[in-house]
């Protein structure tokens, strides 16, 4: 089942070469730095509250980062393909039109996937939230754009992830997916129980019909200019091999650009235990040394 998916200038975290070469994505309008962005944005990101879109090539590391986002802080996670299947399995009057579509071997028109995704969006009134999924394209971004200044809550965050092509398509040379439920494989680290099919229906993996990095420099460069625009919501690209690399620039990002919002309580237990954890062994560490230091002042006395 294949779908079309996807006001401050750009921020980069990270440095970029003047040439735009195949492994970096487009190129945008000129940044400012990091802290005069931030007041701008400060100033007009509607209450401060977090309605994001986050971009990236296949294998980029929107999932995962989407992921740690979620589990640290009060913020939900909307993926349209998620959204897209629950109104077919519910029969809604949107997944009985989507269904049918989908039937026919058509694509979903843009009308049909704002209307699956506004259902949702117009239910969580000043909730954080990141949508995954759309949109797609430049188009689509225009009627989520319309459809979200009717509803007074623009959006107040743009993220892309550029990561260099060897990366992405080391990555997304191991990926399989069970496009049904969405469900992903890696033969690296998260290798399907039986080679080729899905762990809980044995249907067959395939490869997923957007895995192409130049497909996603078609449909989003024109996005990723439309959201660099001084009218759009603002516009941060972030650089990394890793997800790892690009958390902590997330991370801040978020931090700083909403200060109010709330971290979970588990999130925080954690992080208060492992600060007590290294407390600890910092403590041992300086404990073991004094009894080091006292035995050999007492051996030196004995020797003496």
């Amino acid at each position: 089942m294949t779908f079309l998916f996807a006001r401050a200038p750009s921020i980069r975290i990270a440095p970029t070469s003047t040439a735009r070469p195949i492994s970096h994505s487009v190129s945008v309008s000129k940044a400012l730095p990091f802290y005069l962005n931030n007041l701008r944005s400060t100033e007009q990101n509607d209450g401060k509250v977090l309605r994001m879109l986050m971009f990236g090539k296949p294998g980029a590391g929107k999932g995962t980062l989407s992921a740690r986002l979620v589990k640290k802080y009060d913020i939900l996670s909307l993926s349209t393909g998620d959204l897209l299947r629950q109104h077919i399995a519910e029969r809604t009057e949107i997944g009985r039109q989507a269904e049918e579509i989908v039937a026919q071997g058509n694509l979903l028109p843009d009308d049909v996937m704002l209307k699956v995704v506004a259902s949702k969006l117009e239910s969580l009134n000043n909730r954080h939230w990141i949508l995954d999924g759309f949109p797609r394209t430049l188009g689509q971004g225009k009627l989520l754009d319309a459809h979200l200044q009717v509803q007074n809550a623009p959006l107040s965050l743009v993220v892309n992830l550029d990561v260099a092509d060897n990366v992405i398509l080391s990555r997304i040379s191991d990926r399989w997916v069970h496009l049904p439920s969405g469900r992903v494989y890696n033969m690296t680290y998260n290798r399907p129980k039986v080679d080729g099919f899905d762990d809980e229906t044995g249907e067959p993996l395939t490869r997923r019909p957007d895995d192409n990095p130049e497909q996603f420099y078609d449909s989003t460069s024109p996005l990723l200019a439309y959201y660099a625009s001084p009218r759009s919501a603002r516009l941060v690209t972030l650089q990394g091999e890793t997800s790892d690399e690009i958390w902590p620039q997330l991370d801040a990002v978020v931090r700083r650009s909403f200060p109010g919002i709330r971290e979970r309580a588990s999130s925080i237990a954690q992080r208060r235990y492992s600060l007590s954890d290294a407390f600890a062994m910092e403590q041992e560490k300086r404990a073991i040394k004094r009894a080091a230091a006292v035995d050999g002042s007492n051996s030196s006395k004995i020797l003496n």
